[in-house]
């Protein structure tokens, strides 16, 4: 009779402990079924390129490769806007310029010579962004996305070794998840982005120092990529 008693007692005790849990008061509980909100993002980005090497060799004789070794922080900030489609599905933009940089080194291939240079990039990118969100637990939400993006590079410096294309596009996925505090609802995101463009400038009337040439003539192709880590305020 003791054993039943203390294993009624145990089960009781685990019952209330988990009706506590489903009883627990939700913040915010009618947040996301607003036909639409708005918010502020803040963060940091990662910018990156897929570069393609020509092997062009300039009438010296020299053939020189280009690579990213390492990435440079740079800071993000946007608005929000979001629609709602249903329970778990809400289309979302984010306006943000991304400012940042890319440091790029060009090695000679057979004089092992080395020349440094960055690029300055001010990002203003507008993307349109399907978000899937899963079910609600208590005060947190996981949530996936995935999206396009247009973007216009407003920080374009000319008669530079390397310059880039204004205007560039390309898809991006993310992830995150929302947390539901009393006043805001708070949701750390990554994002990444990967150009579909070749945003490379061939053509360089603009430069004055016509030996800066064989860096552009290096590379044949180069595709935008960025990492994007964030915390949205809605």
């Amino acid at each position: 009779m003791k054993k039943i008693i203390y294993i009624a007692g145990i089960l009781c005790v685990c019952s209330c402990t988990l009706q506590a849990q489903k009883m627990k008061v939700q913040n915010q509980p009618y947040g996301d079924q607003r036909f639409y909100h708005f918010g502020l993002s803040v963060g940091l980005n990662f910018q990156d390129m897929i570069i393609n090497n020509s092997g062009y060799t300039g009438d010296n004789g020299e053939t020189w490769y280009a690579q990213i070794p390492n990435y440079s922080p740079g800071f993000s900030v946007g608005l929000l806007a979001e629609l709602y489609l249903n329970p778990y599905m809400s289309l979302r933009t984010t306006p943000s310029i991304h400012f940042g940089d890319k440091s790029f080194l060009f090695k000679e291939k057979t004089l092992d010579e080395i020349y440094k240079t960055s690029v300055r990039s001010n990002y203003l990118t507008i993307p349109a962004d399907i978000k899937f969100a899963s079910k609600r637990l208590n005060n947190y939400r996981p949530y996936f996305l995935a999206g396009l993006y247009a973007s216009m590079d407003l920080g374009r410096k000319k008669g530079e070794a390397l310059l880039l294309k204004t205007i560039d596009y390309g898809l991006e996925i993310g992830f995150g998840c929302d947390f539901y505090l009393p006043i805001v609802k708070v949701c750390p995101e990554i994002k990444f982005c990967f150009g579909l463009a070749d945003i490379f400038e061939k053509d360089r009337p603009d430069l004055v120092d016509k030996d800066l040439m064989k860096y552009s003539q290096a590379i044949s192709k180069g595709s935008s990529r960025m990492i994007v880590i964030s915390f949205n305020f809605e």
